[in-house]
């Protein structure tokens, strides 16, 4: 399944946003994001259509099955960049800021020799 990167980024903030708050709605994703609301229902309606979350009459957003599985693995990658960055000496802000451009281009062929390789150090 072929997902593009803004998409991408709206699931994985649902994801983390709803670590952290009882429920996510369009307002808390516009909020963490730094986008107008407009833009972010816009997204939500395209990701909904993808069957990647599902809105409530109250406008709480879940992640569907297909949605957090996604979400999971991009901030998997988040994740594990951003720290082997870090530990290779980069800023934290300049660690993250490149965790997220390279976790959403690299194969999963390459993700999982890269997590391997990491591992065994």
């Amino acid at each position: 399944m072929h997902i593009n990167e803004s998409a991408e980024n709206y699931l994985e903030t649902i994801l983390v946003l709803s670590r952290t708050h009882p429920v996510v709605r369009s307002v808390d994703i516009a909020e963490e994001l730094g986008f107008k609301k407009s833009s972010v229902s816009v997204a939500m309606k395209n990701l909904r259509e993808k069957e990647h979350i599902t809105v409530t009459k109250e406008g709480f957003i879940y992640l569907t099955p297909s949605g957090k599985e996604i979400a999971e693995m991009i901030y998997e990658r988040h994740e594990l960049f951003t720290k082997w960055l870090i530990q290779l000496g980069v800023d934290e802000k300049v660690a993250a800021e490149d965790a997220c451009k390279i976790e959403h281009d690299i194969s999963k062929e390459s993700f999982e020799a890269i997590k391997n390789h990491i591992k065994m150090l």
